[in-house]
């Protein structure tokens, strides 16, 4: 990996090449996903079926585009047992973590005869998009149905790529029932967006989706908010490590190299005050990078988004990381609780050697889909927040609006709303007829 010694300049430059990375620059796509878009708004089914067979080379149609009780249980029995239990274990985590996150309705009553309140509702239905193809991503479908399935939705759909043969992979389809999927759905790409947001013959439509994707995933959720909700136009992955002196190199090349593995757009920075750690985990990524099955990728990514900083004290490696605000972030130091709390910008924080990314990824609880692209200054992890809604209460006994009616009337008419302010007015008009 490269070592820089870091300045204000370097730093920009650095900043500007990530933020290429940002699914939103990637405008060449964006007609094509639209014209599936309004494709899938004006023939519905037929054109869903006609795209699934197009690019992922499976016939779907109405008779069995959603999957049925006989191959959920088809799909658990191909799960070897170990994996099966492992995903439990995680689950539980998971399921633990994100009940923590409920909130409750609240009211609130005074003595003046006001009550003034909040109440809670979980989204009525929320689809779930999961990547397919040969890979299988369990813990990406736990990570997104549990705090949906947490807070309380009734009707959660899945849609994912069936392969060839028209079958969802097994291990994804058994998470997805283990997790407390309604619905799955043999369709992905742009038009399984479009079909969760719009609706088809065989798909209702959804009021939020959720989960990552590829480009054309990201610009289809990005070409259909506002009809519904969506979590975040996700970027390529990223793992920022913080270290100094005192850190393994080892076990920071391990890290960093997690996450560098993803695609040739991932990042994998390491900002240190420390020379001789740099060196040495420079030395340590070569000797993994040549062991590792996804080499070529993980030589692409470190060649374009991999860095290795050093600068002159802590509080420049943890500003460095506020400015960067990656979605992981390590800390390896000496004190590391202390750096954690000067840390403003981050998708997930991980204190101490034996808190591997990973550990997040799959097993400790809170949740995997996070902030990217910097994202992390104004965006949280996906959580029990992202599936409800939330109504203010309003209750004024006549006692209370007598109070201050006269305030809310010039308030409207400073605005020139007179309708705003009859509206209170009319309400107390007899009071102001001249007594006899």
């Amino acid at each position: 990996m490269r070592i820089i010694q870091l300045d204000e300049s370097t730093k920009q430059n650095i900043l500007e090449g990530l933020l290429k990375r940002d699914p939103n620059n990637y405008t060449q796509y964006a007609d094509t996903v639209q014209q599936i878009v309004d494709d899938i708004k004006e023939r519905r089914d037929e054109a869903l079926f006609a795209y699934t067979k197009k690019f992922d080379k499976a016939r779907i149609d109405a008779s069995n585009i959603r999957v049925t009780e006989e191959e959920i249980q088809e799909a658990m029995k191909q799960v070897e047992p170990g994996l099966l239990e492992v995903m439990k274990k995680s689950m539980a985590n998971i399921r633990e973590y994100h009940q923590r996150q409920v909130r409750q309705s609240w009211f609130d009553s005074k003595p003046d005869g006001t009550i003034l309140g909040q109440k809670v509702t979980p989204l009525e239905s929320v689809g779930v998009y999961v990547p397919g193809g040969k890979a299988a991503y369990p813990s990406t479908v736990l990570m997104n149905i549990i705090p949906a399935e947490v807070a309380g939705v009734e009707r959660i759909v899945m849609v994912t790529p069936p392969g060839a043969d028209g079958k969802v992979n097994p291990v994804t389809l058994t998470a997805a029932h283990l997790a407390g999927a309604t619905e799955v759905y043999k369709v992905g790409g742009a038009q399984a967006v479009a079909a969760l947001a719009f609706g088809t013959q065989s798909i209702p439509r959804v009021n939020k989706i959720v989960g990552p994707g590829n480009i054309f995933v990201a610009l289809a959720k990005k070409a259909v908010y506002g009809h519904v909700s969506i979590d975040s136009i996700a970027g390529p992955s990223e793992i920022l490590v913080i270290a100094d002196e005192t850190a393994n190199p080892r076990y920071v090349a391990a890290d960093l190299l997690s996450q560098a593995e993803h695609d040739e757009l991932a990042s994998a920075i390491l900002v240190t005050t420390s020379m001789e750690l740099a060196e040495a985990v420079s030395a340590q990524v070569e000797q993994f990078v040549a062991g590792l099955s996804r080499k070529e990728i993980l030589e692409k990514s470190l060649e374009n988004y991999g860095y290795i900083l050093v600068v002159d004290s802590l509080d420049e490696a943890i500003q460095t990381a506020n400015d960067i605000a990656s979605e992981h972030l390590e800390i390896v130091t000496k004190n590391p609780f202390e750096v954690m709390t000067k840390i403003r910008n981050a998708g997930a924080i991980f204190i101490g050697e034996y808190s591997s990314e990973p550990l997040g990824d799959y097993f400790a609880g809170p949740n995997h889909v996070l902030p990217t692209n910097g994202t992390a200054k104004f965006f949280s992890p996906l959580g029990v927040d992202d599936f409800i809604k939330k109504s203010s209460i309003i209750y004024y006994s006549r006692e209370a609006l007598q109070k201050v009616h006269k305030d809310i009337e010039a308030f409207a008419t400073s605005e020139h709303l007179t309708a705003h302010a009859n509206s209170i007015r009319v309400r107390f008009e007899d009071e102001e007829k001249p007594q006899a």
